[in-house]
Parts: structure tokens; C-alpha cells; sequence
């Protein structure tokens, strides 16, 4: 399977609840955004109490052949374009950034590379956490072998891209 068809097996699974966005600048391919707006009241509703606003950005990116290089760049413009997205103030809960990395093959340096996948990690509090936290999250798929690697975030989309891209 070439990344093409792997990206066009996925992005229908965001489209429900995310707007995807597929005429994305370089270096991604596409873009979903979700985002979640809750208020709370006491009893009647001029009793407002908070408001809870939760965000995420999904960023896709497709390589023949994923480099240490690639991953960082990768890594460090998802995460730059993401935190500019981010408006904090007392009602902001998290914002997460997500990077799904759709590549043919690992380059030749391939346990290196699964060390750092899995050790990626970026995290930003705004004003101690009081205005909300971003977390990165991090998939890479590789078509080859059909193996999902991710770091400790990214683990949840591991069963949403087994379903919709490697199952017939």
C-alpha cells in the first residue's frame, strides 16, 4: 500500500468529528482540527460557573522513507503550528497536538528510530496549569510491515489506524 492510499483510508475516519482540512502547506498533507466548548451552571443557567474549552490538531505527513532528520522537523513544526493555534485563559482545559506520520518504510538506522519515537515528547502548561496544558502526541505507521509505533501519548490511535488502514 503507497502512503496515498493509506492517507485517504484515514482521513475519512476524522471527518465525523473533526474538520479536516486536505490543501495543507508543506511539510503536512492534511490538518484535522477538533474542538469542544462546555459551560457549567448552578441550578439555572445566569448561574454560570466555568467554561471548559478542549482543542486538538491533527497534523498527517507522508515520507518514502523516515529519517531521524525527518522526525524531528516533523516533530518540531507540528508542535510550532499547534502551539499557535492555542488561546489560553481560565476556561482553556488542554489543547493536544497530534502528528501521524505515514511513511513506506524505516530508514536504516531503525532501532534508533523507534527509541525516538517513543521518546518524543513535548509539553507546555500555561500559567501552571491554571490556563490549560498542551501534550504532543506521536504515530508513525509504517505501510512496509504494518506496524504502528508510537510514543506514550500517541498510543491511543493505534486501534483507529489498525481499523481503517490495515484491515480489509
Amino acid at each position: 500500500m503507497e502512503t496515498s492510499q493509506a492517507l485517504e483510508k484515514i482521513l475519512p475516519a476524522f471527518e465525523r468529528y473533526y474538520t479536516v482540512n486536505k490543501d495543507s502547506e508543506p511539510p503536512f498533507c492534511a490538518q484535522a482540527e477538533f474542538r469542544s466548548h462546555n459551560e457549567q451552571y448552578f441550578l439555572v443557567r445566569s448561574a454560570h460557573i466555568a467554561d471548559i474549552d478542549s482543542n486538538e490538531f491533527v497534523y498527517f505527513a507522508t515520507t518514502a522513507s523516515l529519517t531521524k532528520k525527518e522526525l524531528e522537523d516533523f516533530s518540531k513544526k507540528a508542535w510550532e503550528e499547534g502551539l499557535s493555534k492555542v488561546k489560553p485563559y481560565n476556561g482553556h482545559r488542554n489543547s493536544d497536538i497530534t502528528l501521524i506520520i505515514l511513511t513506506d518504510t524505516l530508514a536504516e538506522d531503525k532501532n534508533q528510530l523507534i527509541k525516538q519515537i517513543k521518546k518524543t515528547k513535548f509539553y507546555k502548561s500555561y500559567k501552571f496549569s491554571f490556563h490549560g496544558w498542551s501534550n504532543f502526541k506521536l504515530v508513525v505507521v509504517d505501510l512496509e510491515t504494518q506496524i504502528i509505533y508510537f510514543n506514550r501519548l500517541g498510543k491511543d490511535y493505534r486501534k483507529l489506524i489498525e481499523k481503517n488502514i490495515f484491515q480489509k
